[in-house]
């Protein structure tokens, strides 16, 4: 399957549903208020949020009010057009920077439980293995029981690197550890998978500001990123979840995972506008090679198909 392939298949449950609304358009040849609502609620339900449906909606009535032959197909092109705007800057494609000064660069990967950050850790040292990078992984992840074995799991299945502790040891001590011996051993990339906390939780925030300052002791610019990983299928939640992480601990960029068919879609276009954060990563699939670097085209093109019949069931 093809990259845009994954992402239509990624989006299809959001995109269904637009699909639909923007049918009921088409079918009654000219717009009236009965199919704008039913557009609005499809919007809505696939979590693009107040602001976003209805920056769609009025650019709709607009262009009607002008147009009095206006069908649903125009209206689909305009509905692209706005949300293509919206994410005007969203696609950044990430890079090691290169400098020694900043080897090992540090990517700390934090987000709430079950957001995949994990899997993403494995997957992004895989990515950057195979671009020629060399890559350490750190499992700083010691409350949740399992954790570091999935990523010694993943790590010995595509042949990384790791530093890991034990059950229950400072996720700090780890993260410097992990870093010292990037530093030793001359890596590029630093990938440090963190425990899944909420947002809401002093405590366990605290633990991240603990790994910074102790990373920092290391080098003052550590992490150089800090990536929130968001499960795609949270919904409007995601966007509550950015907005205090980015508050607390300062996010440079997000990830956006388990887009394989359960996520409406909306969500990004909301954190994004809010935040500006740049979108480096989505995951469409559970193989190592479906993270893949986020595209404003494949996105638009995935959750509003300019063909509608194209769009599988």
């Amino acid at each position: 399957m093809g990259i845009f392939s994954k992402f239509r298949a990624g989006f299809r449950q959001g995109s269904r549903a637009i699909r639909g609304a923007f049918d009921v358009l088409s079918g009654r040849g000219k717009l009236d208020e009965d199919s704008l609502l039913e557009l609005e609620e499809a919007l809505y339900g696939s979590d693009f949020g107040v602001e976003t449906t209805e920056e769609i909606l009025d650019g709709i009535r607009e262009a009607h009010r002008k147009d009095k032959e206006l069908r649903g197909q125009d209206a689909i092109v305009l509905a692209r057009t706005i949300l293509t705007r919206v994410l005007d800057g969203a696609e950044s494609g990430f890079a090691p920077s290169g400098s020694l000064e900043d080897k090992p660069e540090v990517v700390c990967l934090i987000g709430v439980n079950g957001s995949g950050k994990t899997t993403t850790c494995a997957k992004l040292g895989h990515l950057w293995t195979n671009a020629g990078n060399s890559v350490l992984l750190g499992a700083c992840d010691t409350f949740r029981a399992a954790a570091t074995e999935q990523l010694k799991s993943w790590s010995n299945r595509l042949s990384l690197e790791i530093v890991a502790g034990h059950h229950g040891s400072d996720a700090a001590a780890v993260a410097y550890d992990a870093y010292a011996a990037a530093e030793s051993r001359s890596h590029d990339l630093l990938l440090l998978d963190t425990a899944g906390r909420l947002h809401v939780k002093e405590g366990l925030m605290e633990e991240l500001y603990k790994m910074r300052r102790v990373l920092q002791k290391k080098n003052p610019a550590a992490p150089h990123h800090s990536w929130l990983v968001v499960d795609g299928s949270t919904g409007v939640n995601a966007v509550e979840q950015a907005r205090v992480f980015h508050e607390k601990f300062g996010l440079s960029g997000l990830v956006l995972t388990k887009l394989d068919g359960t996520s409406k879609g909306g969500a990004i276009v909301g954190i994004y506008r809010e935040l500006k954060l740049p979108i480096h990563f989505v995951g469409l699939g559970e193989a190592p090679d479906d993270l893949q670097p986020f595209s404003v085209d494949h996105y638009v093109d995935s959750i509003l198909p300019l063909e509608l019949e194209k769009v599988e069931d």
